[in-house]
Formats: structure tokens, C-alpha cells, sequence
């Protein structure tokens, strides 16, 4: 993408800044954000940016491409606060779109979750039956329905990307999180210092860890092949968090147990295990993931060698 002028909700969180980033370097890229899980610090001074809410009047919409990652992204947040979440991710979606809309923005690409398709240890496929099982899920799916509307009755075209589990480490924006932040970037700073990494369970359950630096090339490719539908963001290739402690070990040179603890979430609503299938972003763009599992891992480990 070059020379457009280009919005990020959420422009200063984990996902937000390094796409905000990345799209500096060739387009004029204005972030908002209330930086309840981002930072101004996280965003290069050449792009413009605003600490307001997605719920605001008068937002900077007047922009060629919308990137709506603005969220609360998690299980706990909503339960915490549900009548929060709904406004936050629901809300604030439709609030951006349509004043997006009415300055004449025509592409929407925007974050949704792979946690609607459960536990699978197969391919998630996006036409899979779906349900939501917790105030997050519902918030996304709702999300994805007024983006069927904005599509179907004024022709934008609106892209749901349904991210797979992705990681960065604490050496990039996903330090912010903090206890929100991946478990690889949790687990990491934990056996560097010499402590357990707590896994909940025994261990075994599996996720479909995709690199910042492959979904900032999705959302790109999503705006610039105009996709209007539902898509998958991930790797195919899942690994257990037993697997992630040993080559984050191997990686660091350490030799630390993880302590396995039980799991806070209840296991109805729990995902154990999360496998993507991306052959329909794959099919209808050049995308696909580029950085390696092991080579991730490294880059998650580099601050702390």
C-alpha cells in the first residue's frame, strides 16, 4: 500500500502500533486510540495521533482505508465489565465505520477472533459452523454481522480478519499487555529470569502461534485486494505449550520447568486448541506466513541475551 491516507483504532496497542508502523514508512497514517492496552510510545513520531475513544463524535475518518483493531481482547475483559465490552467492540465498530462512511471511506479491514470456532485440533475452516460461547466471541461475531450489513446495504467493502494466537515478545509493542500478552511473550520473560512459567493444565493444549509481522502483512493485503468477507489469519501449524517452554529453553540456554497450575477459566468455555485453515486468504491473495515457528521464537528471545 502507498500514498493513501490510512486510520488505526487501536493504533497504539500491540497488533495496532506495529501496523501503524509498517504503513508510515509509504502512507499518511493516523492512529486513535484511548490507550486502555496501548501506549503512545509504541507508535513512530511520523504518524498523527489522537488519544480519544472509538465511541467519540468527530472521529479522523476522513482517511481512504479503515484498520479497525480497536478492543477489548479478551475472555476476562468482557467478563469484568460486559456492558463495557459491548459498547467497546461492538459500538465502536459500527460508530468508525459509519462516520467512515460518511466521508466517503469505502474499505473497512477489522480484527475479529479465531476463539468462535472452539476447541479443534483440525483446520478451522471460516464456513465451519460457529457459536459464542463467551461475551468476546459474541462482541466479534456481532462485529462481523454489522460488517455484513455495512457491505450488503452501502457497498463497502469490509474484511473480518480472524486472527490465529499472535505473539511478538516483550522486545516489540506486545509489552504493554502485559498479563494480556501472548503466553509465548509471558513464558519467555518468565524462564529468562528463572521462573516457572505457570501452564494451565497439563500443558498439552495447542495454538496456531502467527507473528506479528505475518498479520500486519494480511491487513495490508486485505485493503489492497479490497476484500470484502470473512478470513482466517494463521499458520496451519499448531504447537503445544509444553512444546513453546522446550524451545524457548533451547533457545535461551536455560533449563526451567514450567509449573503446571490449574486453569482459572472454565473448561466449557476454555479453547484447548486452535488450528487455522488460511487457504482462502492464500486462494485469493499472494499472502501467506513467512516466518518460521523456530525463527519467531529467536526473535522473541533476542532482548534477552
Amino acid at each position: 500500500m502507498q500514498d493513501k491516507r490510512v486510520l488505526v483504532t487501536g493504533g497504539a496497542g500491540f497488533i495496532g502500533s506495529n501496523l501503524a508502523n509498517t504503513l508510515a514508512t509509504d502512507n499518511d497514517v493516523v492512529v486513535v486510540d484511548d490507550e486502555y492496552l496501548g501506549t503512545p510510545e509504541n507508535v513512530d513520531e511520523s504518524v498523527e495521533y489522537h488519544d480519544v475513544s472509538v465511541l467519540a463524535d468527530d472521529l479522523p475518518t476522513d482517511v481512504d482505508v479503515v484498520f479497525h483493531l480497536a478492543a477489548l481482547s479478551s475472555y476476562a475483559m468482557h467478563e469484568d465489565d460486559p456492558q463495557r465490552g459491548a459498547r467497546v467492540n461492538v459500538e465502536g465498530f459500527v460508530n468508525v465505520v459509519e462516520q467512515a462512511r460518511q466521508d466517503g471511506c469505502d474499505t473497512v479491514v477489522y480484527a475479529s477472533t479465531s476463539s468462535i470456532y472452539g476447541s479443534r485440533t483440525e483446520p478451522s475452516p471460516e464456513d465451519m459452523p460457529i457459536e459464542a460461547n463467551t461475551g468476546y466471541e459474541a462482541s466479534k461475531l456481532a462485529r462481523e454481522r454489522y460488517a455484513e450489513y455495512f457491505s450488503n446495504h452501502y457497498d463497502l467493502t469490509c474484511a473480518g480478519m480472524r486472527f490465529f494466537s499472535v505473539y511478538q515478545g516483550y522486545g516489540g509493542a506486545e509489552e504493554h499487555k502485559g498479563e494480556y500478552a501472548n503466553v509465548i511473550a509471558q513464558f519467555a520473560a518468565d524462564i529468562a529470569e528463572g521462573t516457572p512459567p505457570k501452564l494451565y493444565g497439563d500443558g498439552e493444549q495447542t495454538r496456531d502461534f502467527t507473528h506479528v509481522d505475518d498479520i500486519v502483512r494480511a491487513l495490508e493485503t486485505a485493503a489492497d485486494h479490497e476484500l470484502d468477507g470473512i478470513y482466517n489469519v494463521g499458520t496451519g501449524e499448531p504447537y503445544s505449550f509444553n512444546r513453546v517452554v522446550e524451545l524457548l529453553n533451547a533457545e535461551l540456554g536455560t533449563d526451567v520447568d514450567p509449573e503446571y497450575v490449574e486453569n482459572p477459566i472454565p473448561e466449557d468455555v476454555y479453547v484447548h486448541d486452535t488450528c487455522a485453515d488460511a487457504s482462502k486468504l492464500q486462494a485469493e491473495t499472494d499472502w501467506e506466513p513467512q516466518v518460521d515457528f523456530e525463527d519467531g521464537i529467536a526473535q522473541v528471545c533476542e532482548p534477552y541475551k
